[in-house]
C-alpha cells in the first residue's frame, strides 16, 4: 500500500510560478512510476507529466512541455512538478499517482496507476 501526499497548490498570477510536491510513503519508492494529473472544473482528468521509477524517464502533455518539469527524489520518497510560466488553463485540481514498474510508453495511461492521492488546488488568476 503506497500512500501519496500532495502540497504546493495555490493562488497566482499569470505567468507565475508554482512548485507541487508529492510525497510517497513505503520503502520501494523507486520500482514506481511516478504521474501528474489534473481535472478542472467541469472538464475531465487528464494526463500532465510523469515520470519512471529506475530511469527517470519523463512525459509531458503537449501543453504543458517547455513549461513544467517533472523530477523525484528517491532518497525523500517525492517527486515534484515545477511549474513555470503558468496560464489561467492551468487551473485545476492536481493529482500525484503512482504506478508500479510502469514502462515509459505507458505513462500517459490513467487505468495503470494504482494509488493516487487527494489532489492540491492550483489557481492562476489573469
Amino acid at each position: 500500500q503506497v500512500q501519496l501526499v500532495e502540497s504546493g497548490g495555490g493562488l497566482v498570477q499569470a505567468g507565475g510560478s508554482l512548485r507541487l510536491s508529492c510525497a510517497a510513503s513505503g520503502r520501494t519508492f523507486n520500482s514506481y512510476a511516478m504521474g501528474w494529473f489534473r481535472r478542472a472544473l467541469g472538464k475531465e482528468r487528464e494526463f500532465v507529466a510523469a515520470i519512471t521509477g529506475r530511469e527517470s524517464d519523463t512525459d509531458y502533455a503537449r501543453s504543458v512541455k517547455g513549461r513544467f518539469t517533472i523530477s523525484r527524489d528517491n532518497a525523500r520518497n517525492t517527486v515534484y512538478l515545477q511549474m513555470n510560466s503558468l496560464k489561467p488553463e492551468d487551473t485545476a485540481v492536481y493529482f500525484c499517482a503512482a504506478a508500479r514498474e510502469l514502462s515509459s510508453a505507458s505513462l500517459r495511461l490513467q487505468y495503470k496507476y494504482d494509488y493516487w492521492g487527494q489532489g492540491t488546488q492550483v489557481t492562476v488568476s489573469s
